[in-house]
């Protein structure tokens, strides 16, 4: 009897090679997706089939999709600006997405976990559950996922494919290979190179956690359904700097002051092509707002159990300073 493949597109990155990690563990036949496979440090120690796959390319997908069971479509552009953000970030992961669900379907997929992310819901300070949708336009990366996922659904209808997505918080822990901009933001907050307070509150889950909630989401996840996978409270900074052992957090900036420094690093951008670390977007999307979320739909049917953010929190933190 043939054995039943897991596909997982970007098995390089940080939820990707986790949840490689976490099907492997459970038995899993998996294949993992990724566009360079002289990418190989990820993959040190780790029995899986690695095949070259990228989401604008139909052949690629064809071959990557043959005799799968399950495709755990994870690959996406994760950053909040590109020279041309429309076509770099928006277009990208909108396109990328019809693409891989169409050859999913093609290749008589039985289940698809498309990552989402809490973005695509939104934050008001109030917790919120998978009913809502964002309506956010003013940040490329979070219109990349709101619209992403809608195509998800839109084609996953058209096609008759069994679709569930699962929408993370900031991610954090270990297998952070190369740094996303949430482990990047956690690298500077350990390193003290933060020299104002943005008041910001993401809210931090463990990467390990969310990979074993989308297992439980292959497996009993209903078709058709959304899952927040995060955790219930945000992290400040100064709950960030408690984990690091109760350092002092900087002088809070008032958000007119951020909004200055952003405008200038944007137009340095425009200039350098170097991408800026703060965006006037996110000063609007972040300061001074709580993302809370209600989990109580993934805990009830898929037995999610993250762990608090202070503890999602040390394992980041622990996984950089190891680095």
């Amino acid at each position: 009897m043939t054995a039943k493949i897991s596909l997982v597109t970007g098995a390089n990155g940080h939820l990707g090679n986790t949840l490689v990690r976490a099907l492997l563990a459970h038995g899993h036949v998996v294949r993992a997706g990724v566009r360079r496979l002289d990418d190989e440090r990820p993959f040190e120690g780790v029995p899986c089939e690695r095949v070259p796959l990228e989401l604008m390319d139909a052949a690629s997908l064809c071959r990557a999709l043959a005799g799968v069971d399950v495709l755990y479509q994870v690959a996406a552009v994760f950053r909040h600006w590109a020279p041309d953000p429309e076509r770099d970030i928006v277009q990208t992961n909108v396109d990328g997405t019809r693409l891989v669900l169409q050859a999913a379907a093609a290749a008589g997929v039985r289940k698809v976990v498309y990552v989402s992310s809490v973005a695509a819901v939104g934050h008001d300070g109030t917790p919120l559950g998978e009913s809502r949708w964002n309506d956010e336009t003013g940040n490329a990366y979070y219109r990349s996922k709101i619209e992403s996922e809608r195509a998800a659904w839109e084609t996953a209808q058209r096609l008759g494919l069994p679709l569930v997505t699962v929408l993370p918080g900031a991610l954090v822990g270990p297998y952070a290979h190369r740094l996303t901009d949430t482990m990047k933001f956690l690298q500077t907050v350990r390193q003290g190179k933060l020299p104002l307070d943005p008041d910001f509150h993401f809210n931090f889950v463990d990467v390990r956690d969310v990979a074993e909630a989308m297992i439980a989401a292959a497996e009993r996840g209903r078709p058709g359904e959304r899952y927040i996978l995060a955790n219930r409270c945000s992290a400040s900074l100064a709950d960030m700097l408690q984990v690091l052992g109760g350092r002092r957090p900087p002088a809070r900036a008032p958000r007119g002051l951020l909004m200055a420094l952003a405008g200038m690093q944007e137009a340095m951008a425009r200039l350098t092509g170097r991408a800026p670390e703060l965006l006037r977007s996110q000063v609007r999307l972040f300061h001074g707002v709580r993302q809370e979320y209600d989990t109580a739909k993934a805990t009830r049917e898929l037995g999610y159990a993250p762990r608090p953010p202070a503890e999602a929190l040390a394992a980041g933190f622990a996984w950089l300073a190891s680095a």
